[in-house]
């Protein structure tokens, strides 16, 4: 039995929350081992390599207009190269799970705020009320750790990472839906995620050539391969598709279920505790996500 368009993009939208609520542990494993550039500089190289040799096998080539190659690098570098390098030194700081959090505040109000200025999406007091009631899941889930004073000084500075991280990928993102008008999902993600690697192992070798002689281990080699296959490959590619169908606010609702998804795990794998407070939070944030997903059609114009 086949699904309706409507619920295939349901389906997708449920693999690309768990897959990003998982690859926070991911990047966390494997920053402890490896350069952050390195790391993401490499999956993301791959990534890109893999998508266009698949393309070229299908006959399909990877064409960008002129008019459109400085918007194509601007998403590059924001959604990949910026987004990656300043998360993954921030995580070296803070949790995984607290950086899950963190995105998971601002993610939906920056992708609306940006749709909105470009003139992509009209505000609604829905939207607003639907956000508000996120972020307000987000305090009770992350608030108490912070009133206690559990957060040091490099805690906090990796904190603003995360968020300044966040403010690039929502910036890229809203920037990457008008280039859909001319190139398909797959090879658009091919394309960013190459350009994007490829500018990070470059500028690695320029500041820290060392880097690439360093030894990776087990654990950093399995954390690269998931967030290549689930991350770089998978989740990139289900996120421009939802992009290019949903548009960039109803899309970053998967900001709202996928923090859930790290805490749950992070219960389940590292014994973190989970209270009252937390399992409230978390029930505000997948409403906030539910209203979200369920507004009225017609709200986003085409990109």
């Amino acid at each position: 039995m086949s699904l309706s368009p409507s619920a295939r993009q349901r389906v997708l939208f449920l693999i690309l929350c768990f897959v990003w609520g998982t690859t926070w542990i991911a990047m966390k494993v494997g920053t402890t081992h490896v350069p952050p550039e390195i790391f993401a500089g490499t999956r993301w190289t791959v990534a890109g390599l893999a998508l266009i040799a698949v393309g070229l096998v299908r006959g399909e080539t990877v064409t960008i207009r002129t008019s459109a190659i400085g918007r194509t690098l601007a998403v590059a570098l924001l959604m990949i190269s910026l987004n990656q390098v300043i998360a993954l030194y921030s995580l070296r700081h803070t949790t995984a799970g607290l950086g899950a959090v963190i995105t998971s505040a601002l993610m939906p109000v920056s992708l609306l705020g940006f749709s909105v200025m470009s003139g992509q999406e009209t505000f609604s007091l829905r939207q607003a009320g639907a956000i508000a009631l996120g972020i307000l899941g987000i305090l009770v889930l992350f608030g108490p750790s912070a009133l206690n004073g559990d957060l040091d000084t490099l805690a906090v500075l990796g904190a603003f990472g995360i968020m300044l991280s966040t403010l690039c990928y929502a910036a890229g993102t809203v920037m990457a839906r008008p280039l859909m008008r001319s190139v398909a999902p797959v090879p658009l993600a091919a394309i960013t995620n190459l350009i994007g690697g490829a500018s990070l192992l470059l500028v690695s070798a320029m500041i820290e050539p060392s880097a690439f002689a360093g030894a990776w281990g087990w654990a950093a080699g399995l954390a690269w391969l998931y967030l290549l296959l689930a991350g770089s490959l998978m989740a990139s590619i289900i996120f421009f598709v939802l992009l290019r169908d949903w548009g960039a606010s109803r899309t970053g609702t998967y900001a709202f279920v996928s923090p859930v998804i790290a805490v749950a795990i992070g219960s389940g794998l590292f014994g973190e505790r989970l209270g009252v407070s937390d399992a409230l939070g978390m029930a505000l944030m997948l409403v906030a996500a539910g209203l979200l997903l369920k507004r009225p059609r017609g709200g986003e114009p085409g990109p």
